[in-house]
């Protein structure tokens, strides 16, 4: 992924006939993918409180997802992806207050950082790409992605990737109508396999998230879980 895109994305909860209707609608199935994806945070959680969220996928390596200038929109979400680990280094020093570590690699900053494994598990997930009929063919994709986590959550996600912050709502748009035509509920909202994790096997660090952000923003995923991270 090119440094620095947008995605703005929209989760929903898939059902048996969620890939029947995908293909009914043009779309192709570009892989299917089991992987394990690895989230770190301090013990307080500084980066989740901040809405930034670092996760190390096998075979594609770091990710750092921060908020987008609009942030939380209704029931979907945008954020800048960082993959450069030095970019991502430099974000997380700038997170938590943290200065001279230098621009290394991120495994190189976590024990520095007092960064640790938060959470760990598998998701097998279907991708699918389509371009919605009465659009413009070489505007980009949307994409789909169904999962299913190995803790047996199944969530499925509506993304599109833009470059500039004016290109939002026509992605946003284009979103709306492909929700609408894979019959999901205009008010549906589905939490994140990451928040779902956490509300199950660390349910301590998800009420922290709840108390610390009831305040201010709400916690990805938790009374509003349809804003989170996939």
């Amino acid at each position: 992924m090119a440094q620095g895109l947008i995605e703005v994305e929209r989760k929903f909860l898939p059902g048996p006939g969620t890939e029947e209707r995908l293909q009914e609608l043009g779309g192709t199935l570009e892989h299917r993918v089991t992987f394990r994806d690895t989230y770190y945070d301090t013990p307080e959680l500084s980066l989740m409180q901040a809405d930034h969220w670092l996760r190390r996928r096998e075979g594609s390596g770091w990710e750092l997802k921060c908020p987008g200038a609009a942030g939380v929109l209704g029931h979907h979400t945008e954020y800048k992806e960082l993959t450069a680990e030095p970019t991502i280094v430099a974000q997380l020093c700038k997170v938590l207050g943290a200065d001279g570590l230098g621009a290394g690699d991120v495994a190189a900053v976590l024990g520095p950082l007092g960064l640790q494994e938060v959470a760990s598990f598998v998701t097998k997930r279907s991708a699918w790409k389509l371009v919605l009929l009465g659009t413009d063919e070489e505007e980009p994709q949307l994409r789909v992605d169904l999962d299913t986590a190995d803790f047996g959550y199944a969530v499925g996600e509506v993304e599109a990737l833009v470059h500039e912050e004016a290109e939002v709502p026509t992605a946003l748009e284009k979103i709306h109508r492909l929700s609408s035509m894979l019959g999901v509920p205009a008010q549906e909202t589905a939490p994140a396999k990451l928040i779902v994790y956490l509300q199950r096997f660390r349910p301590q660090d998800y009420q922290r998230l709840l108390e610390v952000n009831s305040s201010k923003q709400r916690p990805q995923g938790t009374e509003d879980p349809d804003n989170c991270l996939g």
